[in-house]
């Protein structure tokens, strides 16, 4: 007795209870399903079965009898008879790496879907499915006011990684909208901790930056600052030089300028998300202790890493207290932290945006380069360049359906 593979596909009027009808009509008969999958745009269904009829005999009646319900449905019915040397092809290929491309933009366009889909092609890789993680969008708000994502599966491994990466940050460039590839692997989907860096990625400012402006040193301090920028000064020489300059200013400039600083946008709606799936959250920072305690506090945040002034008879004597964090020390806690709490580095995630977070965005098993540097956004795995720390979410899988109930319960 051989057995008949067929691949069903099912379109139509989405209706409920057709799933049901199908596989009732299909009940009488010995069907094996082997693979199903479905999608509906606007309330139009497309939906596809495959079945593996155990007698042969049997396949005329089963899709005669599916026939018979799909018109009852007002649905349309269409069967390929599929090989058995195709089918072990396709089982064979399941086997293959896969990647995920997450698409971000202020309303996709073709354009930007164009690009990317031609990319993926010509570096060797097949879109298996796709899935938007942006709710809906109302006709009547433009391009500006909204923010799409777009999740695509994808099989195979690319013929040219770093290429890829390139064509793609070119494209993105060009047509205004931000990436990111990842391997599709189980430590994706169990990412536990999320670190962020302070200054710049968390909050909207550079805090020394502020306490010098206070002081009047402003313009020294950035001298430094290029200095270091320019390879003159290493982080630690250049962090104390700079602190070196806020001597003699008042403990009571760290509270002004922490009252004054902001959240970036969309850091109180990841945050809030994190907590309520479960993610430890940490900040590792090259600033400063004071205004990371009052973050700490603020948002709840798990672990905190970051240098402390110090400071006798309320006044800042210029120096540092302890050793600094810097680059090499900010990967070293993320590994710490990691351990500390019995995962892998694969399951963290690092947010960053100058070059001293590099070491720790490479470390994590995802580095989000968050409106960072162009050196920093070409160096990264993963960048964020035209919207909020929220975006973060969609990187992890989340969509607005998943957030929303997070911020609602």
């Amino acid at each position: 007795m051989a057995n008949e593979i067929v691949l069903l596909n099912v379109s139509g009027r989405d209706q409920p209870g057709l799933m049901a009808m199908l596989t009732s009509a299909l009940a009488a008969y010995q069907v094996r399903i082997l693979d199903l999958g479905q999608a509906v745009i606007h309330d139009e269904l497309n939906l596809g079965m495959l079945l593996e009829i155990e007698d042969a005999d049997d396949t005329d009646p089963v899709l005669v009898a599916l026939e018979q319900t799909s018109a009852r449905a007002g649905v349309a019915l269409r069967a390929i008879r599929i090989s058995s040397s195709d089918y072990a092809d396709w089982v064979a290929s399941q086997g293959k790496p896969r990647h995920i491309i997450t698409l971000l933009a202020a309303g996709v366009s073709s354009r930007q879907i164009a690009a990317v889909t031609e990319l993926i092609h010509r570096y060797g890789l097949n879109i298996d499915g796709i899935r938007r993680l942006s709710g809906r969008i109302p006709l009547d708000r433009g391009y500006d006011e909204t923010r799409t994502s777009i999740e695509m599966s994808l099989r195979g491994d690319p013929s040219d990684s770093a290429a890829l990466k390139a064509d793609l940050l070119a494209a993105a460039d060009e047509l205004v909208f931000d990436f990111s590839v990842q391997r599709d692997t189980v430590y994706r989907r169990n990412r536990r901790l999320v670190a962020f860096d302070m200054d710049s990625t968390l909050i909207g400012a550079e805090v020394i930056d502020e306490l010098a402006d206070l002081h009047g040193v402003r313009a020294d301090v950035a001298d430094i600052t290029e200095k270091a920028m320019s390879g003159e000064l290493n982080f630690q020489e250049s962090f104390r030089a700079r602190a070196a300059l806020l001597k003699g200013l008042p403990e009571s400039s760290l509270v002004t300028v922490a009252d004054a600083v902001k959240l970036n946008d969309g850091a109180h709606r990841l945050i809030r998300s994190l907590k309520h799936f479960g993610y430890k959250t940490a900040i590792l920072s090259g600033g400063f202790q004071y205004v990371g305690e009052r973050l700490q506090a603020e948002l709840g945040i798990d672990y905190l890493f970051a240098n402390r002034l110090e400071i006798v008879d309320g006044v800042m004597t210029g120096n540092i207290c302890g050793d600094i964090v810097d680059a090499e020390r900010k990967a070293e806690l993320l590994e710490e932290i990691a351990i500390s709490e019995g995962i892998s580095l694969q399951q963290t995630i690092a947010i960053g945006d100058g070059a001293n977070d590099l070491p720790m965005l490479s470390s994590a098993g995802l580095g989000v380069a968050y409106h960072a540097k162009p050196v920093v956004k070409e160096s990264a795995s993963h960048a964020i360049s035209n919207f909020g720390l929220d975006s973060v979410l969609y990187l992890m899988g989340f969509s607005d359906r998943d957030i929303e109930q997070a911020l609602n319960d």
